[in-house]
């Protein structure tokens, strides 16, 4: 038995939904960024599966490409979690409104 390319799709399918549906939901700033970062690799499945199906390495080049920026996302993002959480003692997105003040 062989696993097609329809299987990947759908597991990319529901990688990004289950991380699509923790967005919404989620109140906390790390689940959000986790949340993130399940429908990135959601779409990275995808792109392997396209590639492979394909025969070509575009997709692969591609989702080293995503890889980076999401490592760059998670260290930008969390270093401005780390200042919020220490200039307002909290990591919920409802209490984090720093704009308003």
């Amino acid at each position: 038995m062989t696993i097609g390319l329809n299987e990947f799709l759908v597991v990319s399918g529901l990688l990004f939904t289950i991380g699509f549906v923790g967005l919404l939901i989620r109140r906390n700033t790390l689940v959000l960024f986790m949340c993130l970062e399940i429908m990135l690799n959601g779409v990275n499945v995808a792109l392997v599966a396209f590639s492979q199906f394909n025969g070509t390495m575009d997709g692969n080049l591609l989702v080293f490409f995503i890889i980076t920026v999401a490592a760059a996302e998670v260290a930008v993002g969390l270093a401005i979690l780390v200042a919020l959480f220490r200039k307002r003692q909290t990591v919920y997105v409802q209490e984090l409104n720093a704009l308003k003040n």
